[in-house]
């Protein structure tokens, strides 16, 4: 796993690069913040929805809410992007729109709308 820099409106995101999705269970969640911070100097991170493990968009495993607590917890921000048109859980739509309106996760269509959520 390594870290694309990009600035943007003099604030910096890390775009994750892996094979394999990082983001699996809280523990994760807080090692990419932590290694975004230390690498990428920053703790806005963008990562691509196919590096998230799948039971985090089953809301009933807790592992969203878990995960997204940490982030708040230690000052992070994260916009997961990818197609969440196959989903068809309302609590779902409903979590991802909520959380769309608020500062610190989104859930957008395309890496660059990512970036531009995390660096406004």
């Amino acid at each position: 796993m390594e870290f694309r820099k990009v600035e943007k409106n003099k604030a910096v995101c890390a775009v994750v690069i892996a094979e394999k999705p990082v983001i699996t269970d809280p523990q994760s969640a807080l090692d990419l913040l932590m290694s975004a911070k230390y690498d990428a100097g920053t703790k806005n991170i963008a990562i691509d929805k196919s590096l998230v493990a799948e039971e985090f968009f089953i809301l009933s495993s807790g592992l969203a809410g878990e995960v997204l607590q940490k982030y708040v917890n230690y000052g992070g921000r994260i916009a997961i992007y990818g197609d969440y048109s196959r989903y068809t859980s309302k609590p779902l739509k409903d979590f991802i729109y909520e959380s769309n309106k608020g500062k610190d996760a989104f859930f957008t269509a395309t890496e660059a709308e990512a970036i531009d959520m995390l660096t406004r």
